[in-house]
């Protein structure tokens, strides 16, 4: 059952980088493609966190703790760069 919800939520995810992908390609801004770009970046990191729960991994969850801080510090270059130009 547990393996399941986890298929699951690994198919949902998928869709959602889909999604990502597509504003990334058709975003009117830069705000827009940098917003998608992150979100895609955080789905991701939650595709590798349900793989290591799949797996039963512990070294894969310390791949996801420094995705995120990485992805956080992105976060506030890209920002940071969005604001500069508009």
């Amino acid at each position: 059952m547990t393996a399941l919800l986890l298929d699951a939520g690994i198919v949902v995810l998928a869709l959602g980088l889909l999604a990502a992908i597509g504003r990334v390609l058709t975003g009117p801004t830069a705000a827009d493609r940098g917003l998608a770009v992150d979100y895609g970046f955080v789905v991701v990191v939650a595709l590798v966190a349900l793989f290591a729960l799949r797996l039963g991994s512990t070294a894969m969850l310390d791949l996801v703790v420094v995705a995120t801080l990485v992805g956080f510090l992105t976060t506030v270059a890209v920002a940071r760069l969005i604001w500069a130009d508009s």
